[in-house]
């Protein structure tokens, strides 16, 4: 990454920083102008930031990344709910196993071991 980049790296930061403070200076004007103030920097940062060659590289990833998306093939209704239904079975399964398993080791503990037979 050259200088200019990092330059322009931190103005861009400064300038969404600076949308947030003047969200903050603004403290007694209307809500929407406030919130104005805040998108703007946000803005004017992502611009500044967009003509770096990092912000280049992100804004490809990022079409690359919706690219790659449109390519999945979501799961149908009918998968979704076959695949949920099997998910609780498995946990249902696992709390029954693992109730009849502290109960077993509590049995052989206090009861067999110990002693601690419960009246």
């Amino acid at each position: 990454m050259t200088m200019a980049d990092t330059i322009k790296l931190v103005v861009a930061g400064l300038l969404g920083v600076a949308g947030i403070v003047g969200y903050y200076l603004l403290g007694e004007a209307a809500f929407i102008v406030k919130l104005l103030a805040v998108v703007a920097g946000i803005i004017a940062g992502c611009a500044v930031a967009w003509t770096t060659a990092p912000g280049r590289q992100f804004v490809a990833f990022a079409l690359d990344s919706v690219t790659e998306t449109k390519k999945v093939v979501w799961p149908t209704r009918k998968d979704t709910m076959q695949t949920t239904a099997a998910v609780f079975a498995f946990v249902v399964v696992m709390a029954v196993f693992l109730w009849v398993s502290d109960k077993t080791l509590e049995w052989v503990l206090y009861d067999l071991v110990l002693g601690w037979k419960k009246t």
